[in-house]
């Protein structure tokens, strides 16, 4: 189909013809959202047209293509960023600007999508922006929440959660696609019999939920490829049984109408209780079931039916272990819908399964109660404990007599369902997403896996997309760094090694300078929409942002600027260049210590505020809702970069490569991508300290870490300490944060004390942050260590990532 012309003329025809067809208004009668909406529909208008080219040119070839099922993806805003990806933000700025409209205006009016909420959504966000600039082609599959996570306030001292209502005036972007809507079945019961001389499972009176996906495109940056996002919103299949309602039975009436009202409502329900669980495990189940659906039904049309070539045209990628489920409903269809039998339907299912595990702790490898399983997905059910059951005869193989070994690396075993377990031994390929965290699961974590299949491990370090985090939301240094080596860079990220050698010129130092403090000035403007704040831009901007989880260890931050705050009121001669102390990060909603590091990081803000000497000195500022829009606005701005989990414990980071990429220096442990970005920096642009993670290990292996020991030695730990507690920080209620306070010294609920090493660190951290400031005195040392962080960042790019999972896993052409 031909292209229509988007030129600065048409783009301002069209976007005039908009507001009237759409709200009957002229451009100067239209509000902000009418003007943004008429801008977006513009965009989409073009994407429309490399999307259909993209679908045509894919059939015709008939490659291989990738399923990327995620519970999330953290988009944030399109509207620019796809722009940008068009090669089109030169013709619609001008367009704008003869319209006097102002880019940010309307951007402030688009709503961020509530599809995720932390680095796995975000990591899986920027994988669709490099699939598509790779020219390969992908899906990317989640749920259409409709009410996202929940939007954060800070109200009162504390985290209050509210409904994040982002489809309220719909999603520009987004194409209902009914024609594909596949129904989900669950409970029932499983019924056997036998046809044409082999046993047939069905299932029947199950509960039906109708799965309808969203497609919203994924650009690629410069080119005609535009894959999909799909997104499922649940509804019922009928509205209400009509019999059942007759006969007076009212709560079966509407029994289906009631489950598919919330599968697809909030992001990560809690699951503290047995109908979380359920809710949780649903979910799961609704995304993988109508992603396969609708990918088996796509193979047939492309390829014909075939299976024995599904996994040379498919592969479906499990990222972390909330889409697990997608293993054994794979098996599920094949055998009950397509007709094979088991060893064909497991050969061709371990064939397309790849999966990458985020993390090592305990509560995110996901384990599911085995009567949950049986009860909600009976078929399913059966389908693990056979695999379960041929996997531990091979295993009993491997390690006779050795009972606890096998029960260690089974899927079913002390009446739980092992997610992980099911990844492992089902997937063609089991990848860490750092070097550090590759070596972590397959000798640890998964250490017999590692001895047994070897091959099947790889370490494929995460990236960010170089595009959204330093082209789009950073322009002015994008545009000094074209203007000092051309702009190779944009296509081939690792071409900004080419800044090395500026970061000797004095001028280009002053201009890296300038374009910094100028950033601080966009925050500004945006912490004021936000929540009608200012910091001072003079200050250094130390950042940490990131999900709240004792891990990652904002506790040992906040305590350090405790012990900062007493420093400077105990000892009329101490000084300090003046540092605020910014933090962003949502807690969970039923993680009631993360809540309480919350109000102690705000009580700590109160008491520094009420200090006219100690603010002079130390601000904290504590970013509500943190999100992708606020990211963009910080990051630029930053200086400092915290990345200071206990080591071993995170497994990449990419928070810690966006703040690098925009020149902040970074504090860290040897954790995660931590370790590759001092490799590429070096030693003198970057902060290390505390234990390694085989120190850590070692730690928790002996057991006899006493953190007592820090509180009775460290005078400046106990007083700390003891002010979250006598009334210096909650005087009308000392005991409110008391749970921190025992937690760091005794430990609670079976935990032992101090369980992530605050105590154990502090010292070194402390000595590392009085490093910093002694350094950020010398502005030219500083901008020295600023430059060359930007400069090696594009290793971290995910065209890399992207680029290698592609060689190792996918083999996409």
């Amino acid at each position: 189909m031909p292209k229509r012309e988007f030129t600065k003329d048409h783009i301002k025809q069209s976007i005039i013809g908009k507001l009237q067809r759409y709200y009957g208004k002229t451009l100067q009668e239209a509000t902000p959202y009418q003007r943004y909406y008429a801008v977006a529909s513009t965009l989409r208008d073009q994407i429309m047209d490399k999307w259909i080219i993209s679908r045509e040119r894919d059939q015709q070839l008939g490659g291989k293509r990738v399923y990327y099922l995620c519970i999330e993806f953290l988009l944030g805003r399109a509207m620019y960023n796809n722009a940008l990806n068009l090669l089109a933000t030169q013709p619609y700025t001008q367009a704008l600007t003869e319209l006097e409209i102002s880019w940010q205006d309307i951007m402030y009016e688009e709503p961020e999508p509530g599809l995720g909420n932390g680095g796995l959504g975000r990591l899986a966000a920027c994988f669709m922006d490099s699939l598509a600039t790779l020219d390969l082609p992908a899906m990317g599959a989640t749920i259409r929440y409709e009410y996202g996570l929940f939007r954060q306030k800070l109200s009162q001292g504390q985290q209050v959660e509210l409904p994040d209502d982002w489809l309220q005036n719909g999603n520009v972007w987004e194409i209902a696609r009914v024609e594909d809507l596949v129904e989900v079945h669950f409970e029932g019961r499983v019924v056997q019999s036998v046809k044409d001389g082999r046993d047939v499972y069905s299932l029947v009176d199950y509960r039906t939920v109708e799965a309808v996906p969203y497609d919203m495109p994924a650009l690629g940056y410069g080119n005609d490829r535009v894959n999909t996002l799909r997104t499922w919103r649940a509804r019922s299949k009928q509205s209400l049984d009509l019999s059942a309602f007759s006969n007076g039975d009212y709560v079966a009436a509407s029994k289906e109408q009631d489950l598919a009202n919330v599968i697809s409502k909030v992001l990560y329900p809690e699951d503290n209780h047995y109908e979380g669980k359920t809710l949780r495990l649903c979910q799961h189940y609704f995304l993988v079931s109508a992603t396969l659906q609708c990918a088996l039904k796509d193979f047939e049309a492309r390829h014909g039916k075939d299976y024995r070539l599904l996994p040379d045209k498919v592969v479906f990628h499990i990222n972390d272990t909330h889409p697990a489920l997608a293993i054994p409903e794979l098996m599920r269809l094949l055998m009950d819908e397509k007709g094979l039998g088991w060893d064909e339907a497991q050969a061709i299912t371990n064939r397309c399964m790849a999966y990458t595990n985020h993390t090592i702790m305990a509560e995110a490898l996901e384990r599911w109660p085995k009567e949950l399983m049986r009860r909600q997905l009976p078929r399913i059910y059966m389908i693990l404990e056979e695999m379960n059951r041929r996997l531990c005869e091979k295993l009993w193989d491997r390690f006779p007599g050795q009972w606890d070994r096998i029960a260690h690396m089974a899927i079913l075993a002390y009446d739980m369902v092992h997610m992980a377990n099911l990844c492992v031994s089902q997937s063609f390929c089991i990848n860490g997403v750092s070097q550090l965290h590759g070596d972590i699961i397959k000798n640890e974590t998964f250490h017999d896996y590692g001895i047994t299949t070897p091959r099947k491990f790889t370490a494929i370090t995460n990236g960010v997309t170089h595009r959204r985090w330093l082209m789009a939301c950073n322009p002015r240094l994008a545009e000094l760094i074209t203007a000092s080596i051309g702009d190779a860079w944009t296509t081939q990220p690792e071409r900004l090694s080419d800044l090395l050698p500026f970061r000797d010129d004095a001028a280009f130092r002053e201009q890296f300078a300038l374009i910094k403090r100028q950033n601080k000035d966009v925050f500004n403007r945006f912490l004021t929409r936000r929540q009608d704040m200012q910091v001072d831009p003079a200050f250094m901007f130390d950042v940490q942002v990131k999900r709240l989880h004792e891990y990652k260890r904002q506790l040992l931050n906040a305590l350090h600027i405790h012990v900062l705050y007493n420093r400077i009121m105990d000892d009329p001669g101490f000084t300090m260049p003046p540092r605020v102390f910014i933090f962003g990060a949502k807690a969970s909603r039923g993680y009631h210590k993360a809540k309480m590091i919350i109000r102690y990081i705000l009580a700590l803000s109160r008491l520094i505020d009420a200090s006219p000497r100690a603010r002079k000195m130390l601000r904290i500022l504590f970013v509500e809702n943190w999100n992708v829009s606020a990211a963009e606005a910080l990051i630029p701005a930053s200086d400092l970069s915290e990345q200071i989990s206990t080591a071993g414990k995170e497994a990449s980071g990419t928070g810690n490569m966006k703040l690098m990429m925009n020149g902040a220096v970074t504090i860290g442990t040897l954790d995660g991508a931590n370790v590759e970005i001092a490799q590429a920096v070096g030693p003198d642009n970057i902060y290390l300290f505390g234990m390694t993670a085989e120190e850590v290990s070692a730690k928790y292996r002996e057991g006899t870490y006493a953190p007592i020991h820090f509180f009775e030695r460290n005078t400046e730990i106990r007083r700390a300490l003891s002010q979250m507690i006598d009334g210096t920080l909650f005087p009308d209620n000392p005991a409110m944060v008391q749970i921190l306070y025992h937690d760091l010294l005794f430990g609670s609920g079976g935990s032992n004390p101090d369980n992530y090493f605050v105590l154990k660190d502090f010292g070194s951290y402390a000595q590392a942050q009085a490093d910093i400031s002694r350094d950020y005195q010398d502005q030219d040392l500083w901008l020295r260590k600023a430059i060359t962080n930007t400069a090696l960042s594009g290793f971290f790019s995910t065209d890399r990532t992207i680029a290698q999972y592609n060689e190792l896993v996918w083999k996409l052409k």
